[in-house]
C-alpha cells in the first residue's frame, strides 16, 4: 500500500469511526467485557463439565467434552467403555478436568437445599467445592452461570440476526420504493398473491408438525427442516413468477400499477409494535413445546421494527444520492441497486439499533426464564436462577448471582451502542 492510498484508508469513513469509538475508554472496557462473556460462552464446556477435557483410560486416550458435541449432533457414539458412567468415580490413567467439575445438571445430595458459598460443604477437597454455593436441588451455581452465558448471548446475537435480516429487508424496500417506485404488473400481483397464499400453506402450514418437532430435539435439525420450508416457499413463489410471464404478452394484464410498499410495511409496523411483545410471546411459547430456539425465534419476529425505521429512514435520504442516481443509469436492477449500493451505506444507525437489540433479547430471554416459559425447565438460565431465589429468601446469592450477570450483560452491550452512536457522529467526522 503506498503513500496515498493509506492516508486514503486512515481517513475513511470506518476508520474514523475506529478511532473516535477507541477514545471511549468505557465502550471499549464493554467491548472487552462481551469478548470474555463470549469466550465463556463457547467454552463453557471446556470451563464447567462433569466429563474430563482429555484422559487416558485403560491405555486409550479420550476426548469426552468433544465427544459429547459429536454424540449432540447425532454423527457418533460413546464407546463402550465411557457409556453411562460415573466419571466422579472413574479410575483414570491421567485425567485433565474443567476448572470446575460440575454441569448445570449435576445434583450434589450432600449440599442440597441452598448451601451458601461461605458455610462449610460436604465435599471430598477443594477442588469439588462449590465456590457460589448450590440451589435447593443442589446444583452447582457457578456452573450454571457460565452455561447461562451461552444460552443468553446466544439468545440475544440469534434473535437480533432473525431481527435483523426481516427489519433490514422490509425497512429497505420501504425507504428505498416508496409508494410509487416499485411497479408490478397486474397479472403479476394477481399470481404472487395466489402463490404467497400457496406457499405459506405448503412450505409453513403443512409442515408445522415437522417444524415443531425439531424445535424440540436439536438447532441442527430445525436449521434443516426451516431451510427445506425456505426452499419449498422460494420454489413456489419463482413458480407464480414464471407462469405470470406467460400471460405478459396480454397488454391490458402486463399493465404496470404502483404498489404502495411503504405505506404497506409502515403500517406493519405500527401493528406490530402496538402488541404487548412480552404478552405476545408468553401467548406463543405457552401452547408450544418449551425450546431455547423457539424464544430466539419469537424474539427476532417481533424486535425486528426499530431496525425497519432505522434503514427505512437513512435509505429515504440516500435514494436520492448521485452514486444511486448512476447505478440508475448504468442499468443496474433496483433489487441490486437496494442491496449492494444503498444498504451498504446506510448500514451505521442499523449496527447501534442491534447492539440495544441484543441487550434488549438478553433481558427479556430473562423475563420469560424468570417467570418459567419459554425455556425447558432442565436448562439454567439467568432468569430461572432468579425464580429459584423466590423460594428461598434467605439464599441471597441466587439473586446476587445471576442478577449481576444480567446487569452486567445488559449494561455492556447498551455502553457499547452508546459508544458507537458517539462514533458515527457525522459531526465528528471533519
Amino acid at each position: 500500500m503506498n503513500t496515498t492510498e493509506k492516508i486514503k484508508s486512515d481517513q475513511s469513513y470506518w476508520a474514523v469511526v475506529r478511532k473516535q469509538f477507541k477514545k471511549n475508554r468505557i465502550a471499549v472496557f464493554a467491548s472487552y467485557v462481551i469478548a470474555i462473556a463470549i469466550f465463556i460462552a463457547m467454552f463453557a464446556d471446556f470451563l464447567a463439565n462433569e466429563k474430563p477435557i482429555m484422559a487416558k483410560y485403560k491405555g486409550t486416550i479420550y476426548f469426552p467434552v468433544f465427544k459429547e458435541y459429536a454424540v449432540d449432533l447425532g454423527i457418533a457414539k460413546w464407546p463402550s467403555a465411557l457409556l453411562n458412567v460415573d466419571w466422579e468415580n472413574l479410575q483414570f490413567d491421567w485425567a485433565i478436568w474443567p476448572l470446575i467439575p460440575y454441569l448445570p445438571q449435576n445434583i450434589d445430595f450432600e449440599n442440597a437445599q441452598s448451601v451458601s458459598p461461605f458455610e462449610e460443604q460436604h465435599v471430598k477437597s477443594k477442588r469439588w467445592r462449590h465456590w457460589l454455593g448450590t440451589d435447593e436441588l443442589g446444583h452447582d451455581v457457578l456452573a450454571g452461570t457460565i452455561h447461562a452465558t451461552r444460552i443468553a448471548l446466544s439468545v440475544g446475537l440469534v434473535a437480533m440476526s432473525v431481527a435483523s435480516l426481516i427489519g433490514l429487508i422490509l425497512g429497505s424496500i420501504a425507504g428505498f420504493f416508496g409508494d410509487s417506485h416499485l411497479k408490478i404488473s397486474r397479472i403479476g400481483i394477481f399470481f404472487n398473491l395466489l402463490f404467497f397464499v400457496l406457499a405459506l400453506f405448503y412450505a409453513f402450514g403443512t409442515r408445522a408438525y415437522s417444524l415443531g418437532d425439531a424445535i424440540g430435539q436439536s438447532f441442527i435439525i430445525f436449521l434443516g427442516q426451516l431451510v427445506l420450508s425456505l426452499f419449498e416457499f422460494i420454489s413456489i413463489m419463482v413458480l407464480g413468477n414464471l407462469l405470470a410471464k406467460l400471460f405478459s404478452f396480454i397488454p391490458i394484464l402486463n399493465k404496470k400499477i404502483p404498489i404502495p410498499v411503504d405505506m404497506i410495511i409502515m403500517r406493519l409496523i405500527e401493528i406490530v409494535i402496538s402488541i404487548p411483545t412480552l404478552f405476545l410471546m408468553i401467548s406463543i411459547i405457552s401452547i408450544a413445546k418449551p425450546s431455547v430456539f423457539l424464544v430466539m425465534a419469537v424474539i427476532g419476529l417481533v424486535g425486528w421494527t426499530g431496525i425497519a425505521r432505522f434503514i427505512r429512514a437513512e435509505l429515504l435520504k440516500v435514494r436520492s444520492l448521485e452514486y444511486i442516481e448512476a447505478a440508475k443509469a448504468l442499468g443496474f436492477k433496483e433489487f441490486r441497486i437496494v442491496f449492494k449500493h444503498a444498504i451498504p451505506n446506510a448500514i451505521s444507525p442499523v449496527l447501534i439499533s442491534i447492539s440495544f437489540g441484543i441487550a434488549a433479547a438478553i433481558l427479556t430471554e430473562a423475563s420469560l426464564s424468570f417467570l418459567g416459559v419459554g425455556v425447558p425447565p432442565e436448562v439454567m438460565t439467568w432468569g430461572s436462577l432468579l425464580s429459584s431465589a423466590r423460594s428461598s429468601p434467605s439464599s441471597w446469592w441466587l439473586a446476587v448471582v445471576p442478577g449481576t450477570a444480567i446487569f452486567i450483560m445488559v449494561t455492556v452491550y447498551n455502553l457499547v451502542g452508546e459508544g458507537l452512536t458517539d462514533a458515527m457522529d457525522p459531526k465528528l467526522r471533519k
